[in-house]
């Protein structure tokens, strides 16, 4: 992967004023990614935000998931802003409270005939057809009247949500866009993932013999005791992403058309592509590619070599394994012969590696973390970028 940015479609952003955005995925009742949530500090201005999201090299990145940002202050996007976004990927979230002001239902009408969808945070109310609403969006507890939610066409957001409890209560309620700690709660729901102390053994003894970079016969063996991993692998390389000509019947071909390093990266992700039990995808497998691609663009742009942007790699993907399997990490470290810097990093966040997972972790990126990493805002985004693009086309392709 390599991160190459074309200014000459890019707005120039002061390196000062770059806005530093957080990016949360959404989900829809099947649990698919259909949007990003777009979150900033309180000082971001949503004109550079908007702006920034408007680029073509972001829209290409994010393509097809659509960017839902709050618009605290509706009048403050002035018309020369809104005629030059792609208003049909832009999702704009509305604060109940501003619906009551004449001006901004009638800017925000406006803002609905130019293509833009727009949501309402909190009640819907009177007003909100009238501004060209078209959903709610609601956190925290309780949920959302029955009026609100059926005067809407929708779709409607849930946010914040926090398990698999929430999520069902919400989505019987008519609500379609999900997001929240429950994405990753799911999997470790004793129902579901790879809980079991079987299939955590088998997973296990696969990890170790990544780790040692064994012979592709001792791969090959473990594999066999997993025909869903199998099955999975064989579905990769045969997908239309891989455009091979002829069709991978087994594991040794695999490893021929792949070769080993990507075989390694592409096993280490399909640990995570187990459905649940209720034959869904596991949200814990885009969040780990786009985890590891991250983590890989970070350490490239520092001007580490293959190796280390290898291992850089390891640590975005394994870091949710804790999660994954339903044990502790320190267990799982001390199961697996690990370079010292990617134990580092797993268990503590320290050494060089650490310091980039904890703000890939983080909801909002904090700027002077990421100065103290070496590296710019804009340096950053490009590495979001490549972290999301890459986490998507994985959730296509797997």
């Amino acid at each position: 992967m390599t991160i190459a940015p074309n200014r000459s479609e890019k707005m120039m952003f002061d390196p000062d004023l770059f806005p530093v955005l957080g990016l949360e995925a959404v989900a829809d009742t099947r649990h698919q990614w259909t949007a990003l949530s777009v979150q900033s500090s309180p000082k971001t201005a949503t004109a550079a935000v908007l702006a920034l999201l408007g680029q073509p090299e972001t829209q290409a990145a994010f393509a097809p998931l659509d960017c839902i940002v709050p618009l605290a202050e509706p009048l403050a996007i002035d018309a020369a802003l809104v005629t030059s976004l792609p208003a049909d990927r832009i999702v704009l979230q509305v604060p109940a409270a501003a619906l009551q002001d004449a001006a901004v239902r009638q800017h925000c009408a406006g803002l609905a005939e130019q293509g833009f969808r727009l949501l309402v945070e909190g009640e819907a109310g009177v007003h909100a057809p009238q501004a060209g609403i078209k959903g709610v969006a609601h956190g925290g507890s309780g949920l959302p009247s029955a009026l609100s939610l059926l005067s809407l066409p929708g779709p409607h957001w849930a946010h914040g949500v926090a398990d698999t409890a929430r999520f069902a209560a919400c989505r019987d309620a008519g609500m379609g866009w999900f997001s929240g700690p429950y994405a990753r709660r799911r999997a470790t729901d004793p129902k579901d993932g790879a809980g079991d102390g079987t299939t955590r053994k088998r997973l296990l003894s696969l990890l170790g013999l990544l780790a040692q970079d064994a012979d592709s016969r001792e791969l090959e063996s473990v594999l066999k005791q997993d025909p869903a991993l199998s099955y999975h692998l064989l579905k990769l390389v045969n997908s239309a992403a891989f455009g091979f000509t002829k069709p991978i019947h087994n594991f040794s071909q695999a490893i021929n058309v792949l070769g080993r390093r990507q075989l390694q990266r592409w096993l280490q992700l399909l640990l995570y592509a187990r459905p649940q039990q209720d034959g869904s995808p596991n949200l814990l497998l885009p969040e780990a590619a786009r985890r590891a691609a991250q983590m890989e663009a970070l350490c490239s742009l520092l001007g580490h070599d293959r190796d280390r942007q290898d291992l850089a790699f390891v640590v975005g993907v394994f870091a949710l394994l804790d999660e994954l399997l339903a044990m502790p990490m320190a267990d799982i470290v001390a199961a697996l012969p690990l370079d010292l810097d990617v134990v580092g990093a797993l268990l503590d966040r320290a050494g060089p590696f650490g310091a980039m997972l904890a703000l890939v972790e983080q909801p909002v990126p904090d700027p002077a973390a990421i100065a103290a990493l070496g590296l710019t805002p804009e340096q950053f985004w490009q590495s979001q970028l490549q972290g999301w693009r890459w986490a998507i086309q994985v959730s296509r392709t797997i």
